[in-house]
């Protein structure tokens, strides 16, 4: 059975349990992803553990806010990354196909 959370300043938090650090995602997201998100996010996920241990709640619920965020903003990179470059060879191969039956009358 989980025990409660009860910060050291005598508070529980909502729910009985910390907020959630995103530490593993921010690594993989700094990895394979978007270094700079994925620095952000790592320095926010290092910030959730520190407030906590300190009894900073509302500090640590932000942080993990703030690193969720920039782990998301990561992964959109990431996909945009990935996506642009393919709709825009898709495009061309399209306008040169167009392009290629004008030509030839």
């Amino acid at each position: 059975m989980e025990q409660a959370y009860v910060s050291p300043g005598g508070m529980p938090p909502a729910g009985g349990l910390p907020p959630k650090n995103w530490l593993v995602e921010a690594i993989l997201v700094t990895i394979f992803c978007c270094l700079p998100f994925g620095i952000v996010a790592i320095i926010n996920s290092a910030n959730v553990n520190s407030r906590l241990a300190v009894g900073d709640y509302a500090g640590a619920q932000e942080a993990s806010q703030n690193a969720g965020k920039w782990v998301k903003y990561g992964l959109i990179g990431a996909i945009l990354q990935v996506a642009i470059p393919i709709a825009i060879a898709i495009m061309m191969g399209l306008g040169g196909a167009l392009l290629s039956g004008f030509v030839d009358r």
